[in-house]
């Protein structure tokens, strides 16, 4: 039961890192890489992606979730969908690579975290590039948010591991 509460919160920070947004066109920049990202650091990866696939879903339904409280199935096919679809992916590889012993120094982490990231922005930017080209997706989708990732992965490092000592919690 501490689990799944633990997945639906995480949902419920995804929603609310949405809206913390810095409005840009045609991709607004966000906290929800954090949020996604942290998710799987604590949960886990399978955790992790549970949480996205529960935060999309209600976003697909409807709910006014996603940034500017904008939801519904269009946003799946517009110029962000990339970005939608690569964050469950980028929780369950953060998750399941977060338990290595490789990635437990606060440095390799920080590494491990960048490289979600850059996941998320190459499938996002990839998106994109169908609709506008590639190099206004890059310059419009990609390079602009590279220092936010790098700061986020500080932060989720960081949050991941007070968040593991305060609840004796470790990815599954």
């Amino acid at each position: 039961m501490r689990r799944l509460i633990a997945v639906v919160g995480f949902a419920g920070l995804m929603a609310l890192c949405a809206q913390v947004a810095v409005p840009m066109v045609p991709v607004p920049m966000t906290l929800q890489t954090f949020a996604v990202l942290l998710a799987g650091a604590v949960l886990g990866g399978s955790g992790g992606m549970a949480a996205v696939l529960i935060y999309l879903a209600l976003a697909a339904l409807g709910l006014p979730l996603l940034s500017d409280g904008a939801g519904g199935w269009q946003r799946f096919a517009g110029p962000t969908a990339g970005y939608l679809v690569a964050f469950p992916v980028a929780a369950f590889v953060a998750g399941t690579l977060a338990r290595r012993p490789t990635f437990a120094p606060p440095a390799a982490g920080v590494v491990l975290m960048v490289g979600a990231h850059l996941l998320i922005l190459g499938l996002g930017a990839g998106w994109l590039a169908t609709r506008i080209g590639a190099p206004a997706a890059m310059a419009a989708g990609f390079t602009p948010f590279l220092a936010g990732a790098v700061v986020k992965s500080v932060a989720v490092v960081a949050c991941a591991a007070a968040l593991r000592r305060a609840q004796r919690v470790r990815p599954v």
